[in-house]
């Protein structure tokens, strides 16, 4: 047992400046401790089972001689009683902290989430739509409710209301919150069941967003109109209509032309190389260059600063309107990825080019996965003459019997002649 120092008073202990431990008496052990800096602290030591520890009491002043004598009575009661007072104040202090730390609410969630994923993720906008969904519905309702009190009824709360106005943002906007449940509950921030899942829960109480709302796929025009598209897609001189040109004769998606550089140009070799961090599937696509696409990049400027193909008229990227607002001002009923459709409908109507060709050439991911294992090829030199016979077709304006002018079905010719002013050399 500790030997007993002799009882020293508040103003003794007051005027103990010199560094060391000095024991003040009236609890075995307990001693205030001066350090070199100056600053004071209690200490008990003790020992507890087989190991000599000390235990701090706080600081001196603020803790006085006589709430240190106090603390230190409780401390040996607890060691008679075979308790260790330091592991028990280190979990009692652990546990505060976790308790803590735990008391976070969906939106903090949600925005941790999001930062620690989005390195990953295959662009900005990505991040951007995350933000923007949970931002407009999620948030405004259980963004302040921690998120270990998120449960069905909040997440119904969100849902119900656009499930069938806005379902596929629905859909979307249920899994998004499910995977912020999800990293909650791994990061011990909850406990339980997900109560956003889909399977065995949600499609008991939600229909499926399939019965709910008609898949509308992008506008396309007949292929029979294409031509007479192209013909007069070429009267407009801005780059936003020679992107436009580019993506069709490529078949590709706007915003892989959009984000075109010329690093990835290979003119000599006549091929287009999108880094797989561009492309939707996340791998690397060639896409092999005609004639006309040749044409079309030699007669782009070269921009100083910027690396874009199509640049923007002030620097930096074309925006993602800026495609669709050549359609809209040529008065077209369709949109730019539609004409991803009139390539693949003119492969299976006029051509015989397989259709795994085609999936391709529009770089899209094989379904089948045993299939996938299997093919190595990129079927590029193959696709080389799939695209010039494309391009060939979108250089023809067919005629129906023997009609001349060619007019497209929508009148195209005459909404732009006596519907819309005069194109400009604008995007």
């Amino acid at each position: 047992m500790a030997k007993k120092a002799r009882e020293l008073s508040a103003l003794e202990v007051k005027n103990l400046t010199t560094e060391g431990f000095h024991f003040v008496g009236g609890v075995a052990g307990l001693a205030l401790q001066v350090l070199k800096s100056g600053g004071r602290s209690w200490v008990l030591r003790m020992v507890i089972g087989t190991r000599r520890r000390d235990m701090g009491l706080g600081g001196y002043p603020d803790v006085t001689l006589a709430q240190a004598r106090e603390g230190a009575r409780a401390a040996r009661a607890k060691v008679r009683a075979g308790i260790d007072p330091i592991d028990e104040a280190r979990n009692a202090k652990s546990a505060l902290k976790a308790s803590q730390m735990a008391l976070i609410t969906f939106k903090q969630a949600a925005e941790s989430y999001i930062d620690s994923h989005k390195a990953g993720w295959r662009n900005e906008k990505h991040a951007k739509q995350w933000t923007s969904t949970l931002t407009a519905y999620a948030y405004p309702k259980i963004g302040h409710v921690l998120v270990k009190d998120v449960e069905l009824p909040q997440v119904l709360g969100v849902l119900e209301p656009i499930w069938k106005t806005k379902t596929e943002t629905a859909s979307r906007l249920r899994g998004r919150i499910e995977s912020v449940l999800d990293w909650a509950t791994a990061r011990n921030y909850r406990q339980g069941l997900n109560p956003a899942r889909w399977k065995g829960h949600l499609d008991k109480l939600l229909p499926k967003p399939s019965k709910v709302a008609k898949v509308e796929h992008h506008d396309a025009l007949p292929i029979s109109d294409v031509g007479a598209f192209m013909f007069e897609l070429r009267k407009h001189d801005g780059v936003g209509a020679k992107a436009l040109e580019f993506a069709i004769l490529t078949a590709a998606r706007s915003g892989e032309v959009r984000g075109a550089t010329w690093p990835e140009i290979d003119k000599d070799a006549k091929v287009w190389v999108i880094p797989g961090e561009r492309m939707k599937a996340g791998r690397e696509h060639r896409v092999p260059l005609t004639d006309q696409t040749i044409q079309i990049l030699d007669a782009l400027p070269r921009i100083a600063g910027s690396n874009y193909v199509f640049t923007a008229p002030r620097g930096g990227q074309l925006s993602d309107m800026t495609l669709s607002a050549v359609i809209r001002r040529m008065g077209a009923p369709c949109v730019p990825h539609g004409f991803r459709s009139s390539f693949r409908d003119w492969v299976s109507e006029r051509t015989n080019y397989p259709s795994d060709m085609a999936e391709m050439a529009l770089a899209h991911t094989i379904s089948d996965k045993v299939e996938a294992a299997y093919r190595r090829g990129d079927m590029f030199e193959k696709r080389r003459q799939m695209m010039a016979d494309w391009a060939m077709f979108c250089d023809t304006v067919e005629t129906k019997g023997n009609a001349a002018p060619p007019t497209p079905s929508y009148e195209l010719i005459g909404r732009i002649t006596h519907e819309m002013p005069p194109p400009t050399n604008s995007l």
